[in-house]
């Protein structure tokens, strides 16, 4: 409705015609229902006096006092009748506005597995596993009526290159104005103007750029509180893997995967241990975190003249050394009970060596930043002959699973075991399924 009118999200016009809107709705809403109560009675336990110094009431007496005076003579027939949902996804399904959020993107990317052997496929890189994807370009709804409007031709511009596109897009009432564009503050402040005149809650995401620290987030909380906003949200910038891409940041060649440079270990990492059963066997890991994430793993069947840690000590210190040869080697270090330093020398000969093999190969994908829920995929997918090392992999597939992220949905097809619904997500390590409950920690 903003854009339709020419007025740029955020700014002061749009917030005051998007009060004078919802003030409309309210009043209208509440004769509607005041109506409704004197044809049929009002909700059982209707009071007028409990309500009387409500602040929001008291806004629509100013506004009407008829429909306040009629409003305490017959009652209303909803106890609340206003609240803003999110509705992202079902305002593409139904092509209509997402409630009073900004458009996230006129124009944004989305992805397609291809293969590559196909004809007419485009691949626009290739991940970590070796599958293709395609790219094309997804154009909202609104922006294809404006761009209908001004005399464009469609398929002209749904084949432009992305710096065409951007420049259409700088003409149009939607530059600047996007949920990544608009001022955070305003956005917060247009939230707790429209509050005044909804009953209920208003669903709002304050996106906030891959950067934002605490500090930020601190004062829009606090500016949300301020301005009378009963919900705040926030979504800073890839903290969680999104499907859609923005198209800004162009890759040196589109037909590789731009991969991060290695973090560069540092000689002391913090470490935890995880001991766990598998086959009725007692195992240990012992995870190098960097930055509170994975880094690097060894891990394998626990002997208690190899590794006579108490089992209180759950976290320690990996350390790289030197042997006098100049071989490579990593100790673990723990404080014990007494306030004491204990170091357990060459993690990396400790276990099977065909383990260690394979740890390095998971280590080196820490490493490069894969996501862990993709590193524990990586891991349960590979076919072992050997049962041993196949056992072995079961180990730190469960030992990683610890660090995925609660609310990380599993590889697409993953089923619950238990009714067969594909509702899983990781809760706490483990696939726990949203539909009945049932939980499974391999």
């Amino acid at each position: 409705m903003l854009a339709a009118l020419g007025i740029r999200y955020g700014s002061e016009n749009a917030i005051d015609f998007s009060v004078e809107v919802h003030k409309t709705l309210a009043v209208e809403a509440y004769r509607s229902s005041t109506i409704m109560a004197k044809e049929r009675g009002p909700f059982p336990i209707y009071d007028w006096q409990l309500e009387k110094n409500n602040p929001f009431i008291q806004r629509l007496r100013k506004e009407d006092e008829k429909l306040y005076q009629e409003m305490v003579k017959f009652g209303r027939r909803n106890i609340a009748l206003l609240t803003i949902a999110p509705t992202g996804t079902t305002s593409l399904m139904s092509q209509t506005t997402s409630g009073i959020e900004p458009v996230f993107m006129p124009v944004y990317k989305r992805r397609r597995k291809v293969n590559p052997n196909d004809t007419d496929v485009n691949v626009a890189f290739t991940d970590e596993v070796g599958d293709h994807w395609e790219e094309y370009n997804v154009f909202h709804h609104k922006f294809f009526t404006w761009l209908k409007m001004n005399g464009y031709n469609l398929e002209e511009v749904m084949h432009s290159n992305d710096q065409q596109i951007q420049e259409i897009v700088a003409k149009s009432p939607y530059f600047k104005a996007t949920s990544g564009d608009v001022d955070w503050v305003s956005k917060v402040r247009m939230q707790g103007e429209i509050q005044k005149w909804v009953d209920h809650s208003i669903s709002v995401t304050i996106n906030l750029p891959e950067n934002a620290n605490e500090d930020l987030v601190g004062e829009l909380y606090i500016t949300a509180w301020q301005s009378g906003c009963k919900g705040c949200t926030v979504y800073r910038e890839n903290s969680r893997n999104g499907v859609l891409v923005s198209g800004r940041k162009e890759k040196k060649d589109k037909n590789y995967l731009e991969m991060e440079p290695p973090l560069k270990r540092p000689k002391v990492l913090d470490a935890e241990i995880i001991r766990f059963k598998n086959n009725n066997e007692n195992w240990i890991a012992f995870i190098g975190l960097m930055d509170g994430k994975p880094y690097e793993i060894f891990t394998g069947l626990q002997e208690e003249d190899m590794f006579p840690i108490p089992k209180s000590i759950n976290k320690g210190k990996i350390i790289k050394n030197k042997d006098e040869e100049g071989n490579t080697r990593y100790d673990f270090q723990y404080t014990d009970k007494y306030g004491y330093k204990n170091t357990l020398g060459g993690l990396s000969h400790q276990f099977n060596k065909e383990y260690w093999n394979y740890a390095k190969l998971f280590s080196s994908v820490l490493r490069y930043g894969m996501p862990i829920e993709d590193v524990v995929n990586l891991v349960s997918s590979l076919q072992l002959d050997s049962e041993t090392i196949s056992t072995w992999k079961n180990g730190v597939e469960r030992a990683l699973k610890k660090y995925v992220p609660d609310g990380t949905l599993p590889k697409k097809g993953s089923k619950c075991v238990s009714c067969g619904s594909e509702t899983l997500v990781y809760q706490e390590g483990c696939l726990t399924c949203k539909s009945c409950g049932s939980s499974k920690c391999n």
